[in-house]
């Protein structure tokens, strides 16, 4: 059965790059959620004064690939203890959020950041204390067209190789069973 999930964390490129390779997973948009502009644009977005985050509306089978297994993912290739930044990556709109769809993705979603102190992953978090926003969905505005596919486009590009491709490989070696 279809489901969707809005997630931000960091830079939606490197989200949209993971995501879109999960067996499941059958879309990922990137674009904007959680503020207050309507129709943001990429540059009003990065200016801090819209309120959104840059973020990933997955489209997911959960037949295939559950909630859970989504959000394992989702923590493992982000820190969700650094407000307002992801590496260099410094802004509201880099911040650890989760857009739930639906009351029954809260909870599961409430539960699962209760369990992750006991990942193994957790330990390598810069802090301790989660800062991930969890927020219900309302609005989503897809992103320009260039920011589509941008890692795949644009293999070359500095910032795809130095910050996306590693956190790609890292990916790729813990979750390398369920990658399309």
């Amino acid at each position: 059965m279809e489901e969707r999930i809005t997630l931000g964390g960091g830079c939606f490129w490197c989200l949209e790059a993971i995501f879109s390779q999960i067996n499941g997973v059958i879309r990922v948009i990137p674009g904007y959620s959680g503020g207050h502009l309507k129709n943001p644009t990429y540059e009003q977005v990065c200016s801090n004064t819209t309120g959104h985050a840059e973020v990933v509306d997955i489209t997911f089978n959960n037949n295939v690939i559950s909630l859970e297994d989504i959000l394992t993912i989702f923590f493992f290739i982000h820190d969700p203890t650094t407000p307002n930044r992801q590496g260099n990556d410094i802004g509201s709109q880099y911040r650890s959020i989760i857009l739930y769809h639906t009351q029954d993705q809260k909870e599961k979603i409430l539960n699962y950041i209760k369990k992750l102190p006991q990942e193994d992953f957790y330990k390598n978090y810069e802090n301790k204390e989660i800062t991930t926003e969890i927020k219900k969905f309302e609005e989503f505005y897809e992103a320009e067209d260039y920011h589509h596919n941008y890692y795949k486009n644009n293999p070359n590009n500095p910032y795809c190789k130095f910050v996306i491709s590693p956190k790609i490989e890292k990916f790729n070696k813990k979750f390398k069973n369920i990658i399309k």
